[in-house]
Formats: structure tokens, C-alpha cells, sequence
């Protein structure tokens, strides 16, 4: 008796590139159907390289969530925003396919001239993705858009998307998984993001933290999760918000800590929601004047969010 030769696969990396805001995160999250990187009205939100896994028919396709491109100048030039471009362009290693990504409802700008100029050196091909077209009344601006952008890179396909709504991106899946190489697939078939979880839930207190607060401190803030604990039916997590002054510290924190405590709470619940586990955050606020260019000794005060 013979056997039946083996189903062939396919498999292949995509980045998802583009300016600060453009949709990038909520595109992930949409294609991958989780929440794998946070989401702000901000732009300049992720910081972080994502991967999102996705299995369309026999292709999996591994999805790549880069930090925005961005041109760095003036009091944006430090060296947490050098690492965040630095992060984007290192990400482009290994990339079958890149998807720009461009929001219509905004003018063409330096930083998407600067996505473009990097795109340029790349030589794998290349998709234009235009989002949020739902808002857009006037069809005929998107043409002109699709033809402005391919007049300054050359697109394999074009695909006009609502990432919010979930609209267009069937079309841009079935593209893609056609298109990807022949390959066993990389990851787990249940397996939907390598991102390690302590610092999904680091990104998870960060994303509340731009949420409940509207000034421009959550860009002078860092969130690394020091203790991460889990066991069979909860986790316990110690988090350390670093700010760079003790003003933003009490702004942070909030009377009576009320601010902070809106924060894990919104935290804890999202952590619960994702893992199906009981959750319990402990929150920190420190002080380091320069922490985006070294870590130094920090001032403490700490709030515990365990569940009750």
C-alpha cells in the first residue's frame, strides 16, 4: 500500500512597515484575531518587534508588526527613538514580502517618505496597503494616492483596507498566502505569536498608561515587568514604571494613588481576559532622569493590584 505524498506548505515572513499611526498594531491584531500589540490613539505607540502567526489554508504566514519609521530630528533625538528605528530595520532580515501601510486619511509626509526610502534598498517585493479607506468619501483621492505612492516605489498589488472595521483584508490574506515560498512551517499550528508574555504584559500596562493619561508623559515612560510568576490557575506580576521626574511620578500615580490603581486595574483584567487565568499586578513607580540613554538607581513607591 502506498502512501499519499505529503501535503506541501508554504510559509514566509511579512513585515508590516510604515509611519507612526498608520494602523500597523490594529492590522496585526485583526489578521492574527488577538490582541498581540497595543493600541493607542497615539502614534509612536509600539516600541517593540511583534510577531503574529496566522494560518490561511496550507500556508502559514508569520507577520512581522515593526515600530514606526520615523525621521529623527530635534528633541526626537535620543537614544530610546534611535533604538525604535534602529528596531524597525533590523527587522527586515529574513522578509519574503513587505506591506506598506498608509493612512488615507492623513497628507504624505516626511516620515512616509523615509519608510519609502528604506523600502527602496530592500529586494524582496513589495505590497501598498491603503488603510482606512472607509473614511474616505471621495474615491477618486485614493487613486491618487495609489498612483503617488507607486510613482515614488514600485508595488507588486495594491490593496485598499479598513484595519479597524476588518474590511479588505480577506483579499490581501489570500493574496499572500499564494504568494509565500514552498516551506515546513516554523511555529506550533496553535502558536500565535513568539512574543514572550511578561513583556506583552509590560506592553499591556503601557498601553493603559497612554489611555489614562493625555499629556505627553507616556512617551518619557518605560515598563518592564520584574517578576513574572506563573503557576497552574494564576500569574503574579511585578511591574516598575519608569518616569523621568518626580512631577510626572505624582501625575502617574494620581491622588491617592488613584490614577495607578485605574491602571492596573485596567491591566489586571485585560491579563485575566488573555490568559484565563486569576491575575495579579503590582505596580512601581520609580524615578530616573535619563533612563532613555542609561539605567541608573531609582526612587520607589509601589501599589499591589492583586485580584480580591
Amino acid at each position: 500500500m502506498t502512501k499519499s505524498p505529503a501535503k506541501k506548505t508554504k510559509c514566509g515572513f511579512v513585515a508590516i512597515v510604515g509611519s507612526p499611526n498608520a494602523g500597523k498594531s490594529t492590522l496585526l491584531n485583526i489578521l492574527v484575531g488577538q490582541k498581540l500589540s497595543i493600541v493607542t490613539p497615539k502614534p509612536q505607540t509600539t516600541r517593540n518587534r511583534v510577531r503574529g502567526i496566522k494560518i490561511h489554508n496550507d500556508t502559514q504566514i508569520v507577520f512581522v508588526d515593526t515600530p514606526g519609521i520615523f525621521k529623527i530630528k530635534g528633541k526626537l533625538d535620543n537614544r530610546l527613538n534611535r533604538s525604535i528605528v534602529e528596531t524597525s530595520k533590523n527587522s527586515f532580515d529574513g522578509v519574503d514580502y513587505f506591506a506598506f501601510i498608509f493612512d488615507c486619511s492623513k497628507e504624505f509626509n516626511e516620515n512616509d517618505e523615509e519608510v519609502l526610502k528604506t523600502l527602496e534598498s530592500q529586494k524582496s517585493p513589495k505590497i501598498l496597503i491603503l488603510n482606512k479607506v472607509d473614511i474616505i468619501r471621495d474615491k477618486a483621492k485614493l487613486l491618487d494616492i495609489t498612483t503617488l505612492l507607486n510613482s515614488k516605489l514600485e508595488f507588486e498589488k495594491t490593496f485598499m483596507i479598513s484595519a479597524l472595521k476588518n474590511k479588505g483584508t480577506e483579499d490581501f490574506i489570500e493574496y499572500i498566502s499564494k504568494h509565500l515560498p514552498d516551506g515546513v512551517f516554523l511555529y506550533p499550528k496553535d502558536e500565535i505569536s513568539d512574543f514572550p508574555m511578561r513583556i506583552m504584559a509590560a506592553e499591556i500596562t503601557r498601553e493603559k498608561i497612554f489611555l489614562n493619561i493625555q499629556e505627553e508623559i507616556p512617551y518619557s515612560i518605560f515598563v518592564e515587568t520584574e517578576k513574572f510568576e506563573e503557576k497552574k490557575d494564576s500569574i503574579k506580576i511585578n511591574q516598575i514604571i519608569y518616569t523621568v521626574t518626580e512631577s510626572h511620578k505624582k501625575i502617574i500615580l494620581g491622588k491617592g494613588a488613584s490614577v495607578l490603581k485605574r491602571i492596573g486595574e485596567q491591566s489586571r483584567r485585560e491579563l485575566t481576559q488573555l490568559t484565563g487565568k486569576k491575575v495579579s499586578v503590582f505596580l512601581h513607580v520609580k524615578v530616573s532622569k535619563d533612563w532613555m540613554e542609561k539605567k541608573e538607581s531609582y526612587l520607589t513607591s509601589g501599589i499591589d493590584f492583586s485580584t480580591k
